[in-house]
């Protein structure tokens, strides 16, 4: 049926729920889906057809007739049971073809709507629920099309052929199965979906947890450990899994009822048949033959709404995915339009600026800046103070709560992506290490650079010498996450990347962190005062002026990130 036919209400209601949105913005080919629900229903009606035809060739076998009479069913029997397997394994294969590219598409938009979107539509989710939800939930989504979409429409094309064969054959047949089809196909759905509805959205809210939980355990493992909290963290993970594994049972007891519904369901459609085939074959409107077949084809005909009550629980599953992701977009509001300025010079100027993060208390009101090209900056305070907040704030990722901050004269935030990057770069204290060579890993910033550039960004780090003494050097291959430098090294290769770019102006999130007064004062100097003709702006605990042209102390907050 097409939407356009049903009322307005409904019509509305229907294009608002989570499935059909998630199924919407997978964008599934339609020729594909075609072909997926043509693969599964010839495979299905290969066993309906199967059924049909070997309880004729046994019946009629019984009569003795010439072998050549049978010849014709031998043949079938066999072909049937060859294409039944063939035709489940390309109806496996397409639809899994259409379902994977489907969420590949779709985790690819939910990305660039977050990537077009405005930064505190992410900034308060916790870093494992919002890989639970680009994730696990977007990966459910697929089961929209393998085991919710595909299984109903092959259920009902061959539950409709099978009706029509059976009617042909004995029109009270017909009836008792379409009728016993129906309790099965519709019936046992209705009960399996309602009962695990409640359960599977525990279960999506406890995945989320379980992801935030493991993630937060892993990453910060030792600091958890010298804080005290590493056994409580993992006791909050046990209980997360112990939520998840109820809730996994919760939806296992329903789904077992609804299967015995659907033996049920078969067995009175067996009973019903012989009922009303027994007085069609003794008064002689049925032959023999044909009673055999209408007596067994119940059995063939319930093997497609026998996947009918999983595909409902799947899509109560499906439609809490799809509501967790659909959320995480609609709650991802565009970015202000870019308008297409282009900036006069590099030179930063802030006017009453206030900064915080979206939906938070500002950390910091009222600052006046001019940062003319080359001068440095140094943002001290202690931690928690907002100088993170202050640089994301300065670098455009997040906009002020009141003020203005420009470079070259146009405000940051609004500046296009491309212009972002070639004025501004950040190495921001939690940036990401990859697990391949130290060379590549710094040529992110600057593409195919030669190894004499990338010694020398080292080197203003204070890591040439580090970097030469490796094993090999450059093509040193780092851990994943940069798990194998120390924490210290870990910082100053985020800032030697930053160098890279080439952007004027550099922030640097406490590049001096993990590393013995000495040491930092020697890094900051360099970094400081050893790059010409940049802006420098470095937040730091540290609070030597004579380090930078300008200072911003920031006092403790009550509140800050």
């Amino acid at each position: 049926m097409r939407l356009v036919s049903l009322p307005r209400r409904v019509r509305s209601a229907v294009l608002a729920d989570p499935a059909v949105r998630a199924l919407a913005m997978l964008d599934l080919p339609r020729w594909r889906l075609a072909g997926a629900v043509g693969a599964g229903s010839l495979a299905l009606g290969c066993a309906v057809g199967l059924a049909a035809t070997s309880a004729w060739l046994i019946a009629r076998a019984a009569e003795q007739p010439p072998v050549l009479a049978l010849s014709v069913a031998v043949v079938c029997v066999r072909a049937l049971g060859l294409g039944r397997g063939v035709f489940r394994y390309v109806e496996r294969l397409v639809s899994h073809d259409v379902a994977l590219r489907g969420v590949v598409d779709l985790r690819e938009g939910v990305y660039r709507r977050l990537a077009a979107a405005d930064t505190s539509a992410v900034a308060r989710l916790r870093r494992g629920d919002l890989l639970a939800r680009l994730g696990a939930d977007v990966d459910a989504l697929a089961d929209l099309v393998v085991r919710v979409l595909l299984p109903a429409l092959v259920a009902l094309v061959t539950g409709l052929a099978t009706v029509v064969l059976a009617t042909a054959l004995l029109p009270a047949a017909g009836a008792v199965l379409a009728a016993a089809l129906l309790v099965a196909g519709v019936g046992a759905p209705l009960l399996a979906g309602r009962a695990a509805r409640a359960a599977e959205v525990e279960a999506a809210d406890a995945r989320g947890a379980v992801a935030a939980e493991s993630l937060a355990v892993l990453d910060g493992a030792d600091e958890l450990a010298v804080a005290g909290q590493l056994t409580a963290r993992q006791d909050a993970l046990a209980s997360a899994q112990a939520r998840l594994d109820e809730a996994a049972e919760r939806a296992a007891r329903p789904a077992a009822a609804a299967k015995a519904l659907v033996q049920l369901a078969l067995g009175a459609a067996v009973v019903g048949s012989l009922v009303v085939g027994v007085p069609a074959a003794s008064d002689g409107a049925l032959s023999a033959v044909h009673f055999v077949v209408v007596a067994l084809l119940p059995l063939a005909a319930f093997e497609g709404v026998a996947a009918l009550p999983a595909a409902a629980t799947s899509l109560v599953r499906c439609r809490a995915a799809a509501a967790r992701v659909l959320a995480l977009v609609d709650g991802a509001p565009t970015a202000a339009p870019v308008v297409e300025q282009t900036p006069d010079g590099t030179t930063i100027r802030a006017r009453g600026l206030s900064v915080g993060w979206p939906g938070a208390a500002p950390v910091l009101t009222g600052l006046d800046l001019d940062l003319e090209p080359g001068a440095t900056l140094a943002i001290t305070g202690p931690s928690g103070c907002g100088k993170t907040t202050l640089l994301l704030t300065l670098a455009g990722l997040i906009p002020p709560v009141a003020g203005t901050v420009t470079v070259g004269g146009v405000p940051v935030h609004e500046l296009s992506d491309d212009q972002r990057r070639g004025l501004v770069a950040l190495a921001a204290e939690d940036g990401h290490l990859f697990a391949t060579t130290l060379r590549e890993n710094l040529r992110l910033a600057s593409g195919a650079v030669d190894d004499a550039v990338l010694l020398a960004a080292l080197g203003q780090v204070g890591l040439a010498a580090w970097a030469t003494a490796l094993p090999e050097g450059l093509g040193t291959v780092l851990g994943s996450a940069g798990t194998d430098v120390s924490g210290g090294e870990r910082r100053r290769l985020l800032v030697a990347r930053a160098l890279l770019t080439g952007a004027p102006v550099v922030l640097l999130d406490e590049p001096a962190e993990h590393l013995d007064a000495g040491a930092a004062t020697a890094v900051l100097d360099e970094l400081l005062t050893g790059v010409e003709g940049r802006t420098v702006a470095v937040a730091t605990h540290r609070s030597d002026r004579a380090l930078a042209d300008a200072v911003v102390e920031m006092a403790p907050a009550g509140r800050c990130r």
